[in-house]
């Protein structure tokens, strides 16, 4: 089972925060996918994920986006995914 905390943080406060689970177990190569799933239900842009974003959530539990990890304007400052497990 994936269980992902999901939130938009703007000038340190979080702005938007959802618990995102799905049934299947984890696998790096369906990192992307959950993270659009993640976006649409924000209804933000999908950021670009490389190999770092997914290998930090992997050894890390935790993985930040930056507005530079996306290509088209957003109204927050960092997209923080975090493992909920």
């Amino acid at each position: 089972m994936v269980k992902m905390w999901a939130k938009t943080i703007k000038d340190e406060k979080i702005t938007r925060s959802i618990i995102f689970e799905t049934p299947e177990k984890y696998t790096s190569s369906n990192f992307f996918q959950y993270m659009t799933a993640i976006c649409q239900i924000f209804d933000v842009p999908t950021p670009v994920v490389l190999k770092y974003h997914t290998a930090n959530f992997e050894q890390f539990n935790i993985c930040k986006f930056v507005k530079r990890d996306f290509v088209e304007t957003t109204d927050f400052d960092i997209l923080v995914i975090e493992n909920a497990q």
